[in-house]
């Protein structure tokens, strides 16, 4: 079985032979060598250089990296993510560990991701930084932005998350085949998530030690605006496709609904002195409500058929990458 750890770096020169000699490092731990990770016999490290205008690819070369994809110029996180999949499978990988490259994560911690995908429980494994473990110096905005959407898209998709936006993960053969990326301008680790939930993929977070630098700068969050933004949207397009009959029933069905208490009321008004003129706003509310919930209900109904032509090319998509990148 072949592990693949795979390092996304922008402009990390300073920071990534460091991160690799910790990885390598790491592999000698008992885990490799104990029932469960002797399984694993070949361990390779990957850079993917997101069009870094340092020497990031340079330096990964000096600290003996196993692989390297760089290109030019930068296209950012979700992009990078695609074409660490892609590089892995190309090289056989049965197992991805991603992991970022300015060191604020353990490498020693990479058992902890691999243990229940091993064990045959799970598919995906994240690391969470909201668990029992507190995160060292987190800033608390994203303390709370975190909790928040993990509870927006737990109630959507009816499955318990914890950290979305966690880039420390470890990913089996199937998951790499089956995710399909549709956002590649910003990150990927929301979308992954929401997507390998729709495809009925086992999930687990797993607590782990992690601690923010508080004088580095963030490559993905220079604003929170506009990560918040970024973020809210790809979130949306995703539940929107995997769950549209929540994500547009359920308002529809409330809309209808009010649209029948406002008439409901009209009545009330009406059996009293049999008038219609001066409750008439009550019907024409009533009859745009029940329009507008209806549509919505409709919307409904298009988006699960559009659902179900985008499964099957999905279906379509794995087959063709099983055969190319047959073993």
């Amino acid at each position: 079985m072949k592990l693949v750890v795979n390092i996304p770096a922008f402009n990390e020169a300073d920071k990534i032979g460091e991160t690799i000699g910790r990885i390598k490092q790491s592999f000698s731990a008992d885990f490799y060598s104990s029932d469960l990770g002797k399984i694993i016999t070949e361990k390779l490290i990957q850079v993917v250089d997101d069009g870094s205008t340092d020497n990031t690819a340079v330096k990964a070369h000096e600290a003996g990296v196993d692989l390297i994809v760089s290109y030019k110029p930068n296209r950012r996180l979700a992009y990078s993510f695609k074409r660490a999949v892609e590089n892995s499978l190309e090289n056989g990988a049965d197992l991805m560990v991603n992991i970022d490259a300015d060191g604020q994560f353990d490498p020693e911690d990479i058992p902890k991701l691999l243990t229940p995908i091993l064990e045959g429980n799970f598919d995906m494994v994240i690391a969470n930084r909201f668990g029992h473990i507190e995160a060292k110096n987190i800033p608390w905005i994203r303390n709370f932005l975190n909790r928040f959407a993990a509870k927006m898209v737990s109630y959507f998709l009816n499955y318990k998350t914890e950290d979305l936006t966690c880039g420390f993960r470890a990913l089996n053969r199937e998951t790499l085949m089956r995710l399909s990326l549709t956002n590649l301008d910003f990150t990927y680790t929301q979308e992954t998530i929401i997507d390998a939930i729709g495809k009925n993929l086992k999930l687990k977070w797993v607590p782990i030690k992690v601690t923010y630098f508080p004088n580095r700068k963030p490559k993905i969050t220079k604003s929170i605006v506009r990560f918040v933004g970024n973020g809210f949207k790809i979130i949306m397009r995703a539940v929107r496709d995997v769950r549209p009959m929540k994500f547009f029933g359920i308002p529809g069905l409330i809309i209808v609904l009010s649209s029948l208490v406002v008439f409901a009321i009209f009545l009330t008004f009406y059996f009293q002195n049999f008038e219609i003129t001066p409750y008439r706003n009550y019907i024409f509310l009533s009859v745009i409500l029940f329009l507008v919930g209806l549509q919505f209900i409709v919307f409904a109904l298009i988006a699960d058929m559009i659902k179900s032509n985008r499964k099957l090319t999905e279906d379509l998509m794995y087959q063709m990458k099983k055969e190319k990148y047959r073993k």
